[in-house]
């Protein structure tokens, strides 16, 4: 069985609570005027805003959660509490003048405690017991805790009002950057520095300095709900399109590398090359063809990729049909052997265009018998013939083969 709690205010015999009643609404006029004039006398700074009457709004709030409180006290303090929206509206000035809310909270302790001073002498006044005035000094400093809670609502929306205007103009720097059509144009109507006036002012907007030097991240998600990298305030982030992007700024900067790792660690992608600031799209290219290859198991996943660790791979993989094609031309002498014997053969022709060695370095290579690479060696000549002296030929061979060699087809 639930005992019920004891309320020492509905104790108090209606008429005295309407007494009091009377006499805090007759105050609250003059009370929220001193209330406001020791604010303003201990926070001299606080900027006095007029609503549309002319009069104070913070001076308005204040009467309104007088009025509120005090008749509020007829229902009992224990019922739940109805709080002055404008409270919101001075979290939410708080939240776009970029402050925070310390200053806010503490004018607001400021003014309960001086308008329970008040009440308390009218409690003397009217007789109230002083347990009913305990009950009714929690319940305040409960409203206070709405009071706060209305401009923490205020102050959250409008940071992330904020926010979504800041990745907004973000993503349409970013787009800028990527745009490829009329480059030519932009690098001869820039402004000092090389940089186009709108780019400048775009950067501005947002707070981010113009690097000399960029380098573009192209990510794959691990989970479509997956947090976004917690990248340093001066990487730009693109989190809307399919594949997330990152501009990095001075990417070669002490510890930059090693930042950006930890901060996208569970993440696959890519960081395309260093390239200068109007060249970004270049390194966004190469950054997406890396991530292709992710894609297809010919690069290793679970990380941030640096493309100029994997040069090889970007320049044989991505021609599909180019190098298809010049693969079936180049090895079409290894079409006479088996699929097994073709692979052995071709290892041991990759092996000698890459070291241009004896049998026995070949044969170490490959770990296998010096007499067996000679073997191996005699059957290529006679396959290719002439070829194998020819320059050209040569290092289409060894481009045909690394790639085949990249894609596992040759160890």
């Amino acid at each position: 069985m639930v005992t019920a709690v004891r309320s020492a205010w509905r104790e108090v015999p209606p008429y005295q609570v309407r007494q009091f009643a009377a006499r805090a609404l007759d105050e609250v006029p003059t009370l929220a005027q001193d209330i406001l004039r020791e604010i303003r006398h201990e926070y001299p700074q606080l900027p006095l805003v007029l609503d549309e009457f002319g009069e104070p709004r913070a001076l308005v709030a204040i009467r309104q959660s007088l009025e509120h409180f005090v008749a509020h006290l007829t229902a009992g303090p224990d019922r739940p509490h109805v709080h002055p929206r404008l409270f919101q509206e001075f979290g939410r000035g708080e939240g776009l003048q970029g402050r925070s809310l310390d200053v806010l909270q503490a004018m607001y302790r400021l003014g309960v405690r001086l308008a329970w001073r008040r009440l308390a002498e009218i409690g003397q006044q009217v007789a109230i017991p002083a347990p009913a005035m305990y009950e009714l000094a929690e319940s305040g400093f409960e409203y206070l805790d709405g009071l706060v809670a209305e401009s923490v609502r205020g102050y959250a929306e409008a940071a992330a009002r904020q926010a979504g205007e800041r990745l907004r103009l973000q993503r349409r720097l970013m787009e800028q950057l990527f745009a490829s059509a009329g480059r030519r144009q932009r690098r001869a109507t820039a402004g000092a520095g090389g940089v186009l006036p709108a780019l400048a002012e775009r950067a501005a907007r947002i707070g981010w300095p113009l690097p000399e030097r960029v380098a573009v991240a192209v990510l794959l998600r691990p989970a479509r709900e997956a947090v976004a990298p917690a990248v340093a305030p001066d990487v730009l982030l693109d989190m809307e399109s399919e594949r997330p992007r990152m501009v990095v700024p001075e990417p070669d900067a002490p510890g930059r590398r090693e930042l950006l790792a930890r901060a996208a660690a569970g993440w696959s992608g890519a960081i395309g090359p260093v390239v200068s600031l109007l060249d970004a799209a270049k390194s966004l290219r190469w950054a997406g063809v890396a991530v292709d290859l992710t894609e297809r198991g010919l690069l290793p996943a679970g990380e941030l990729l640096q493309c100029t660790e994997h040069t090889e791979a970007l320049v044989l993989l991505p021609p599909v049909e180019l190098i298809e094609d010049l693969t079936r031309r180049r090895l079409a002498p290894l079409d006479s052997c088996g699929p097994r014997h073709g692979r052995r053969l071709a290892e041991t022709l990759l092996a000698w265009l890459e070291t241009r060695g004896g049998a026995p370095e070949i044969a170490e290579r490959l770990g296998v018998h010096p007499q067996t690479v000679r073997y191996r060696l005699r059957q290529i000549r006679e396959l290719w013939g002439g070829e194998m002296d020819d320059p050209d030929r040569r290092f289409e061979l060894e481009l045909v083969l690394r790639a085949r060699r990249l894609r596992g087809e040759l160890s």
